[in-house]
């Protein structure tokens, strides 16, 4: 079906959902949630699209944002989550991803450059089935029928259309126009928790500010261009950072429905369109070669950032981290034997510490 087509059903469906809003007062009890059912049955750990545990990239019925300068791979790691959705990967990253609903499709709104996301997506999708990726995928190429952030029904009206639980914004900035002001970009998290509120896994593609503070890396939400609506209506934020085209390319996980995952150093694969894991810092083996001296918090974030000297908040996240494996039962944690020496940890098994000391 052409776009424009498209453009009349998604009009006629727009405006039942605006007439579907405009119902009496006496039918809003239907929308209300008990409060102790709400608040008294949440699970320990949010529900996860893509992670395990509390290792959560993107949370069920919350929001995905990959962010970076252009060319850093933010539509090829969306492409092998899509991928993943339609049940034709288990994991990206290392992480699993949970198959999208029996009978739903995946929605693509490739609004940015559409033809170099389709060069992408031919390395990622080339080898798959044409009759199946027909019937369970869907692409809209160019802009929407209307700006997202003016027509805020319109982007669960679009996946309502599709017969998708799954959408892929490619990018915010093309979905809504001037997205830097406030008034923007709380139109366009409207529509976005509207598409969430109906069921839809929201996944986006957005753009850094050229630089972080004095001009480094950026990897703060500050660094996410736009409103702060943007990120702030968001569940979770990755930031991908390094040149157009370089091979291989840093990941933050800038803003977390559960614990911080990574960073990494990842290398994608432009043949194969595929994304890997270079470097994860195992803490658990830095401990062991530690031997009787133990792995301290400074230690572990002088790694995990690669940072000679880790800041508060980055020694603080080393702690949790260690902290986390402690609690699995990999490592274990010794007090200070004296006042002013850190805490130190080890590997968790039986009698390390008298094995290294003999």
């Amino acid at each position: 079906m052409s776009n424009p087509e498209w453009a009349e059903d998604v009009k006629a469906e727009s405006d039942a959902h605006a007439a579907a809003e405009a119902q009496p007062e006496d039918d809003l009890p239907k929308s209300f949630t008990p409060g102790g059912s709400f608040f008294l049955n949440a699970p320990p750990t949010p529900p996860a699209v893509w992670g395990s545990g509390g290792d959560v990239l993107w949370a069920q019925g919350e929001s995905l944002i990959l962010a970076g300068p252009q060319g850093v791979g933010k539509t090829t790691i969306a492409h092998q989550l899509i991928r993943a959705r339609l049940g034709l990967q288990d994991e990206v990253l290392g992480l699993p991803v949970e198959p999208a609903q029996d009978g739903k499709r995946c929605l693509m709104l490739l609004m940015d450059r559409p033809a170099q996301a389709r060069r992408a997506g031919h390395r990622i999708f080339g080898k798959d089935d044409e009759g199946f990726l027909n019937e369970r995928l869907v692409v809209w190429e160019g802009p929407p029928p209307y700006d997202l952030a003016k027509r805020t029904d319109i982007l669960a009206a679009m996946c309502d259309r599709a017969g998708a639980d799954t959408v892929l914004v490619d990018s915010i900035k093309d979905g809504a126009l001037g997205i830097s002001a406030d008034e923007v970009g709380a139109g366009y998290n409207r529509a976005r928790q509207k598409a969430l509120a109906e069921g839809v896994q929201v996944l986006e593609n957005h753009h850094t500010k050229k630089a972080g503070a004095n001009g480094g890396e950026p990897n703060t939400l500050a660094d996410v261009y736009g409103s702060v609506w943007i990120t702030a209506g968001s569940g979770s934020v990755i930031m991908l950072w390094g040149d157009a085209g370089d091979p291989v390319v840093s990941f933050r996980h800038i803003k977390q429905p559960m614990n911080e995952v990574g960073p990494y150093q990842l290398i994608h694969d432009h043949a194969s369109g595929l994304t890997t894991v270079r470097h994860a810092v195992d803490l658990i083996d830095m401990a062991r070669i530690k031997g009787v001296h133990g792995l301290t918090a400074i230690d572990a974030a002088m790694a995990m950032f690669e940072s000679k000297k880790p800041t508060a908040a980055e020694r603080e996240k080393a702690r949790r981290r260690l902290g986390q494996l402690v609690d699995k039962g990999l490592l274990s944690k010794r007090e200070p034997d004296a006042p002013g020496d850190p805490v130190r940890w080890y590997p968790a098994h039986p009698g390390f510490r008298a094995q290294q000391a003999s």
